[in-house]
């Protein structure tokens, strides 16, 4: 009876991480800012993939003339949804710096 509790318990833990996709928040031309952001319920792990976060930030940072993004800071965590005092939703924050200039390839480039 130990061992199937334990067993269950074990189950349900390891179905609480789950992969998010984080989507463009905020984006700021001026400073080159790109900022992407996913949800987290309750009891959940949620995490998204580095290198699919990377790409969309770098494809906003095209978009105003930047080459690449570069991620800084860490992730910032903010509830979004209480209940009283318990945290039911929570909004983290992954923050990206645009760099370098992309020359476009509609102009030719003649050496």
């Amino acid at each position: 009876m130990k061992s199937l509790f334990l067993a269950l318990s074990l189950l349900m833990l390891a179905g609480c991480t789950i992969t998010r996709q984080a989507n463009v928040s905020e984006v700021n031309a001026t400073s080159g800012i790109v900022r992407l952001t996913w949800n987290q319920a309750m009891l959940q792990t949620a995490r998204t993939d580095d290198y699919v976060a990377k790409g969309t930030a770098t494809r906003e940072c095209q978009q105003m003339g930047y080459a690449n993004a570069v991620g800084f800071g860490q992730p910032v965590s903010t509830c979004s949804v209480y209940a009283g005092s318990l945290c039911l939703n929570t909004k983290i924050t992954l923050s990206y710096q645009c760099q370098g200039m992309a020359i476009p390839s509609t102009t030719p480039t003649y050496y």
